[in-house]
């Protein structure tokens, strides 16, 4: 693909996790289209373009510590029509790194933006968890002191979806045992070095895992840590009811029954019972 063929912009660019084949020749061709490339440590990424065989690009630092100072940098150049790209070190850009401020700031001066998508730990982890994938929830990295993560822990306890976390290494004990604590013993996976050389994902519940690593030693490397949704409470008849008559106002019998089942988990058979009981009542 040629530079022509490429809009001026900022392209988010995911760039490889592990192995250099996780890059998309889409993204390649970005990367020496772009006039500047955005990144967070320049060292990291002169490597990956020294192994893409490019050369002679301009380099900006764009990281946590001075997106405020260099964002006003990259919107100028971008309003003289110029082509950037954003990376991160590994994976894709603005989960768990700065740059969303970057992209509403562009959204807001009509600069254009696209994405370039290719590897993500988030959704790699989870496709190698074995959890349900149909609803879950990103929640990057949890706060480093206890306090902290067992009161986010809590806020997260009881959403029905799936969980996924970034973690360090170092932490991955006292974060296992707060889970247990806050959210109970779930099943759980924790995946490392994807697409790495050590990749390796470990299944089992929290105490499983603990167990596990406490006779064989905590994983180095870059971590995810994938949770399964809580255990669906039974809903009480009362509760039935309650969701019938506010789904029986904009639904019919047959649809609401099937909405309530979905969301409770109840029979068919009961709910339609209850459904039948609160239509003959209302008349």
């Amino acid at each position: 693909m040629s530079e022509a063929c490429f809009i001026k912009g900022l392209y988010l660019v995911a760039t490889p996790i592990g192995n250099l084949g996780d890059i998309s020749a889409r993204a390649v061709d970005v990367l020496n289209a772009a006039d500047i490339i955005a990144c967070e440590d320049t060292r990291n990424t002169k490597k990956l373009l020294t192994l893409l065989g490019i050369t002679g690009k301009k380099l900006t630092a764009y990281h946590e510590h001075n997106a405020d100072k260099v964002r006003p940098y990259i919107l100028e150049r971008l309003r003289n029509d110029t082509m950037i790209a954003l990376v991160s070190d590994a994976g894709t850009p603005l989960v768990s790194d700065p740059g969303y401020r970057l992209v509403q700031d562009c959204i807001e001066q009509n600069i254009y933006v696209t994405a370039v998508p290719g590897a993500s730990a988030v959704l790699t982890a989870l496709q190698l968890s074995g959890m349900p994938c149909h609803r879950f929830l990103f929640q990057g990295f949890l706060p480093p002191k206890t306090v902290a993560r067992q009161k986010e822990l809590a806020l997260l306890a009881d959403i029905p979806a799936t969980l996924i976390f970034y973690e360090s290494p170092q932490r991955l004990e006292e974060t296992l045992q707060d889970m247990t604590l806050v959210l109970g013993d779930r099943q759980a996976a924790v995946v490392r070095e994807i697409t790495k050389k050590f990749e390796q994902t470990v299944r089992g519940t929290f105490s499983d895992l603990l167990k596990n690593y406490q006779e064989n030693g905590f994983p180095k490397g870059e971590i995810v840590i994938v949770v399964s949704p809580p255990k669906q409470k039974n809903p009480t008849i009362d509760e039935i009811e309650n969701q019938l008559r506010q789904v029986l106002k904009k639904m019919s019998l047959k649809e609401a029954v099937a909405f309530v089942v979905k969301q409770t988990g109840e029979t068919k058979k009961v709910v339609y019972q209850k459904a039948l009981e609160i239509k003959n009542a209302d008349g």
